[in-house]
């Protein structure tokens, strides 16, 4: 990652994003969708053993959204094409996959969230608190365990900036970027599954 901004690129395109939410037409396209999710992964990979798991399967969802984008224009679209063809929670499905792809985003935004509030240069509770909310609930025993060994091998706070380009400052402002602009991303793909009555539990 030498001299890349991951962070700023992330916190820009997930800000395009929040902007059609907030349209009018408050549709989002697959294309950018996915573009903008793939910026994601590798801080995945900067976090180590712990979330090795999330960033294996969190790369092969993006990348089949990214597929499905070559024919399929939004995410309303992609939804109502599986509940079509009846294999909404079937694995591998588009559907089921956006679901694990926004569990991603949001994981990424509550450890932000968890940094910016925890002092200290462990990430250890902001990486446990983050995976806690929104990975453990669907995770089974097994893999609760690996990522608990896992922790201990996290970098330090100082180490993952160093890794991203960026110092406290600057890392603080985008990360607050990022949770500013996904929150109501987050929030409108759990309602394309709500409103569907779909859950989100699954």
């Amino acid at each position: 990652m030498a001299n890349e901004k991951p962070l700023r690129k992330i916190s820009e395109a997930f800000k395009e994003l929040e902007a059609a939410v907030n349209s009018q037409t408050a549709e989002i396209e697959v294309a950018p969708f996915s573009s903008a999710c793939s910026l994601v992964s590798p801080l995945f990979g900067c976090l180590g053993i712990a979330f090795k798991f999330a960033e294996i399967d969190y790369v092969a969802k993006v990348h089949d959204l990214a597929e499905a984008s070559k024919s399929i224009s939004t995410l309303t679209v992609l939804l109502d094409r599986d509940i079509e063809g009846d294999c909404v929670r079937k694995a591998g499905s588009h559907s089921r996959n956006l679901l694990r792809v926004k569990r991603g985003l949001d994981m990424v935004r509550v450890l932000f969230e968890q940094i910016i509030v925890t002092k200290g240069n462990s990430l250890k509770d902001p990486a446990s608190k983050a995976y806690a909310q929104v990975f453990a609930p669907h995770h089974g025993w097994v893999i609760r365990k690996a990522v608990a060994a896992g922790m201990y091998a996290l970098p330090t706070k100082e180490q993952l900036l160093h890794k991203l380009n960026e110092d406290e400052n600057s890392a603080s402002v985008q990360m607050q970027n990022y949770i500013a602009a996904s929150t109501p991303l987050i929030l409108y793909i759990d309602k394309l599954f709500h409103s569907r009555k779909l859950g989100v539990d699954w």
